[in-house]
């Protein structure tokens, strides 16, 4: 991924839902001004979840995601119903598309009873109002026939907010766009991966090894997103592999605040970096920036717990080419059993769902969740804490096994807090 590029992670994600035909792929196109997703009479057009990623004013970087139509008949409709409402775990807003011409089913009943449930910002969409009756669109009698319909259709969908529009038309999108503005989530900005850590003219260095798993002549997502968040910070990295780290430190002309090293070498970032510098890893400033902390650092506590015939849940959130000595399927597993001297059976899982049932397991090892929202983080926490499966990150976890955790944590009060708790 290009640096100027801004990841799926870091966009917002609008999902829109609706039956077969109700006009969310045009709703697209009328609220982007351009045909990006595929409009056809023929019913179920759209057979999995589109994503599309897109610059948008005044809401910048967002990602829709098209759905499939909830009422598709049979077994294939099934199916393809789970993979819609599956992306309720990726959605920051959610759209609800109702035809204006039809009445509110118990599919949108539904839907919208999941989204509340779930906590999503929602709006719903009282769509295809330019065939609800006749008159031009400033006729004040037919306006009033549309809000009130709107207002009846969001009473039946449990007090969702109902815009009246017409997505052939692009009628009522101003209006969608500023009730897509002010329904933003504002919490995402008050997490940085690393910039409240720093003050203007700080130096942190950053050892990254070359990963073979990156594209050639790239860094990976985690160490391009934490150079930008101190660029923008008015902090100085310095980059390091893990064999020059001991040299460097010692070429610079002032102390460091911060050495952020990538999980596989910390044991060699931990001998090569004096104690008085503070010393984490990406994995775990990320862990903070998209979860609770604080909870993964609890949920290292479990490793020590473990049982003979345990079953450990690997779970990754993308999926990518693996090397012989993958850091998920061979290290992890190989230095969780050398800690535990257990005999465990590993189950690995990639993708924005966890296998089910999750109560199955004895601990979840997540992984650095770079290509997650924090809500998306949050709610994969949320399902573990709900199933009383402990969870912990990847970075948390190597550092515990490596019996360096309490100094990777040393920069974060809440996790030093989670880690006394349970002290033995």
């Amino acid at each position: 991924m290009s640096m100027n590029q801004t990841p799926r992670s870091g966009r917002l994600h609008i999902a829109i839902f609706g039956r077969s035909n109700a006009g969310k792929s045009s709703l697209i196109n009328a609220i982007t001004k351009q045909e990006a997703a595929v409009v056809s009479p023929v019913k179920g057009t759209t057979t999995d979840p589109v994503y599309k990623a897109m610059e948008l004013l005044p809401l910048g970087p967002v990602v829709f995601i098209d759905t499939a139509g909830l009422d598709e008949a049979g077994e294939l409709g099934e199916l393809r119903k789970q993979r819609t409402l599956a992306v309720l775990h990726s959605a920051d807003i959610a759209l609800i598309v109702v035809d204006a011409l039809s009445d509110v089913l118990p599919l949108d009943l539904e839907v919208a009873g999941m989204i509340r449930d779930k906590g999503i910002p929602a709006i719903g969409i009282l769509n295809k109002t330019d065939l609800v009756a006749e008159g031009e669109a400033g006729d004040s009698s037919r306006a009033g026939e549309l809000a009130a319909l709107a207002r009846r259709t969001g009473q039946e969908l449990g007090g969702l907010k109902v815009l009246p529009v017409s997505a052939l038309k692009r009628q009522g999108i101003p209006a969608l766009m500023q009730a897509l503005s002010a329904a933003l989530p504002e919490e995402e900005e008050k997490f940085r991966i690393v910039g409240d850590l720093v003050s203007p003219g700080d130096l942190v260095v950053l050892v990254v090894p070359v990963d073979q798993a990156a594209p050639k002549g790239r860094l990976i997502l985690p160490q391009q997103q934490t150079i930008r968040d101190l660029l923008e910070s008015d902090a100085i990295a310095v980059v390091t592999k893990e064999y020059e780290l001991k040299e460097t430190l010692e070429s610079l002309g002032k102390q460091p605040r911060l050495v952020v090293t990538d999980s596989q070498v910390f044991l060699k970032a931990a001998a090569d970096t004096p104690r008085e510098i503070p010393l984490t890893s990406f994995s775990i400033l990320f862990a903070r920036q998209k979860g609770r902390l604080e909870e993964l650092v609890r949920g290292a506590r479990a490793i020590d717990r473990l049982q003979d015939g345990d079953k450990v849940l690997i779970a990754e959130a993308c999926t990518h080419h693996r090397q012989g000595d993958d850091i998920g399927t061979v290290k992890l597993p190989r230095w969780i059993r050398q800690a535990t001297g257990k005999q465990l059976e590993f189950v690995y899982a990639s993708g924005i769902n966890f296998p089910e049932p999750l109560e199955d397991f004895a601990l979840i090892v997540h992984c650095g969740s770079c290509m997650l929202s924090r809500r998306q983080m949050l709610r994969r926490m949320d399902e573990a804490r709900a199933a009383g499966v402990p969870i912990v990150n990847y970075g948390v976890a190597i550092a515990y096994v490596q019996g360096i955790l309490e100094r990777a944590i040393s920069p974060f009060p809440l996790a030093r807090m989670a880690w006394e708790e349970h002290r033995p």
